[in-house]
């Protein structure tokens, strides 16, 4: 007899991941084409004898701003298989968010590459002065959390721009609002990322003392394992429930445009429809007795309507006019 219990959400999670582990490697080895080139050419360009070695550094992480638009390409072909999509055309897919989303992740690069610089310079900046004042281990936290806070944001911003056509004001508003308020979700995926990072490290401290094997190593990880995977726990921690959210406060939000809409049609003042009046009421406009030589411009009533004494002599001349013809 089957076993009516239902499946823990961790082992729907392994049990996906190893089932799309094909198509998982498939998707790093996309992005690692552009990662090594584009790494490589700042890698070269940080080696410039003339650059000194502090600047070095900020260099090199400037490929992160044209590599960041390839991980759209990882973004969805991960949020598809989270979702438990079953027909992935894993090139298609990658290339077509790429192509879709290029412009707004090269935004996004910016941004991460700000945050990660800030991050970098601000905790190193704060840990150092620990030792000549105290005090600075108070800022150093705060930078932390701050850093781990951005972090967050970039669990968001990506899935939610490969799948919703929203403003980026609001891709990001969103994104700092789901970092502290779905912090579960954000914790599971931080977790993920720490077993990713420990699993490599210790594929990488068994080979050590081998220099050769470590660059083996280091490339397949790079090449066919961690940006896919790393991507793949995050949108399995994070994704669900950010689209329901998401797919939640748009109709919300659309309710409200249209209550507003309908609010304010009904406060709107009726146009006059002259037309309709004469088509309605021309026999009546006809023998309608108006003072044409009153002063002012009055009211009349006419048929159930207050209209002004000049808008009724120009029909009543209309009607006329079309008699005779």
């Amino acid at each position: 007899m089957a076993s009516d219990r239902p499946t823990l959400p961790i082992t729907k999670v392994f049990t996906n991941f190893f089932q799309s582990f094909p198509k998982l490697v498939l998707t790093n080895l996309l992005f690692a084409v552009p990662l090594a080139v584009i790494s490589g050419v700042f890698y070269a360009l940080s080696s410039i004898s003339a650059i000194p070695p502090a600047a070095a550094m900020f260099i090199r992480l400037l490929a992160i701003i044209p590599v960041f638009p390839f991980y759209a390409g990882v973004t969805q072909v991960t949020a598809h298989l989270v979702m438990g999509e079953k027909d992935i055309k894993v090139t298609g897919d990658f290339f077509a968010a790429v192509k879709e989303n290029f412009k707004r992740f090269l935004v996004h690069g910016t941004v991460l590459y700000a945050a990660v610089v800030f991050s970098y310079f601000s905790i190193s900046f704060y840990s150092a002065m620990i030792g000549e004042n105290p005090a600075m281990f108070a800022p150093m936290i705060i930078s932390i959390v701050v850093a781990v806070f951005m972090l967050f944001m970039f669990f968001y911003i990506p899935p939610m721009t490969v799948t919703f056509d929203l403003p980026m004001k609001t891709i990001y508003k969103n994104s700092l609002l789901m970092s502290f308020g779905e912090l579960v979700k954000n914790f599971i995926a931080l977790f993920a990322i720490f077993m990713v990072f420990i699993f490599s490290s210790t594929l990488l401290f068994a080979c050590m003392g081998n220099a050769a094997a470590i660059i083996i190593v280091t490339i397949l990880l790079a090449a066919a394992f961690v940006p896919a995977v790393t991507a793949f726990f995050i949108n399995s921690a994070v994704y669900e429930r950010m689209y329901y959210m998401v797919i939640d406060n748009t109709a919300e939000i659309r309710n409200i445009e249209n209550k507003i809409e309908e609010t304010r049609q009904k406060k709107e003042p009726k146009k006059f429809d002259s037309e309709s009046v004469i088509d309605e009421f021309s026999e009546k406009l006809k023998n309608f007795d108006i003072d044409e030589n009153a002063d002012g411009d009055e009211y009349l009533f006419f048929e159930g309507r207050m209209i002004k004494r000049s808008v009724l002599i120009k029909m009543k001349n209309e009607v006329l006019e079309r008699e005779l013809k």
